[in-house]
């Protein structure tokens, strides 16, 4: 049975390439609609719990400071205005476009770099901006801005632990702001908690229950993302050990994968996977390096 996208889904303010945000719809119609806590060891961006009904939400990455940024924006929560006077002031002081506040590229610009217009205008700003980040890497305002201004809107950071990613031919517009309105809304008056750990001591400290759902897209073994480079084999063992230890306790878990890429095949997770519900998914799937479509071969794997 194939997946269908249907109803429209609310997009996360974090933008990432290669988030569920286009195959939410589908992930939506098997997710069950009775969930104490939803349980996300994967969390990303957060499209996933942005689009899910839950009592709690108990929200995990490894990422530290993509953890920090969800954390600062459920705090902005609380004040938005004091959010959007923080947005603006940084946008004016180091003179970005932002075509949601009106402040588009010189006239001419985009009949003369045609792509590009945006990256050319922006490049000396971010650069910057990138530098008194780095200074002391605590302003997460600034690091929001470089998230979104930044190509592929991604987190990277160099060795040194700087911030290293180049300027985007993007701009702060009315799509990011409105994003962010809802993320604001959405988060206000719900019960959320994030965590920044090992994806199995996270499961360990929140102990799921059969009342919970669990919920994860860890990075895929066989593709080449940015997101996917940290993962191996013995990550992969670890995670299956876990939901098959999930299941024992009749914990319902969805898990979302690729099982072929171009010319390779994730056997481990293909064998693992026969015991449960396999479910294809019509993904879409584009990555950092090569953001053309690809052979891909997603699926979502339940065992409910």
């Amino acid at each position: 049975m194939n997946l269908q996208k249907k109803n429209r889904c609310r997009r996360s303010p974090f933008f990432y390439v290669g988030d569920k945000f286009k195959l939410l719809a589908q992930l939506k119609e098997q997710f069950p609609s009775d969930i104490d806590r939803f349980i996300e060891p994967f969390c990303g961006g957060g499209s996933v719990f942005l689009n899910t009904q839950a009592q709690e939400y108990l929200l995990n990455d490894l990422d530290a400071y993509l953890i920090r940024l969800h954390r600062y924006l459920m705090k902005s929560a609380a004040d938005p205005d004091a959010f959007w006077k923080t947005i603006q002031k940084n946008i004016e002081k180091y003179d970005l476009t932002a075509t949601f506040l009106g402040r588009d590229v010189p006239p001419g610009y985009r009949e003369q770099y045609k792509k590009t217009y945006f990256a050319v205008c922006n490049k000396e700003a971010y650069r910057r901006m990138r530098s008194d980040f780095n200074v002391k890497k605590d302003d997460m305002a600034l690091l929001y801005l470089l998230l979104i201004y930044g190509f592929n809107r991604m987190l990277r950071f160099n060795a040194k632990g700087d911030f290293n990613l180049p300027v985007g031919n993007v701009d702060f517009n009315k799509n990011v702001a409105q994003a962010l309105e809802f993320y604001f809304s959405y988060v206000a008056d719900r019960q959320i908690s994030f965590y920044n750990q090992d994806f199995e001591s996270f499961l360990e400290k929140v102990q799921p229950t059969p009342a919970d759902f669990v919920y994860l897209d860890p990075p895929y073994l066989i593709t080449s993302s940015e997101y996917n480079k940290l993962w191996n084999e013995e990550n992969e063992k670890r995670l299956l050990k876990c939901l098959d230890e999930l299941d024992r306790r009749k914990v319902r878990f969805a898990v979302s994968n690729v099982l072929k890429h171009r010319d390779r095949t994730n056997e481990l997770f293909s064998q693992w996977a026969q015991k449960y519900t396999i479910l294809p998914i019509q993904s879409n799937y584009i990555n950092y390096h090569d953001n053309t479509k690809k052979d891909s071969q997603e699926v979502l794997v339940k065992n409910y």
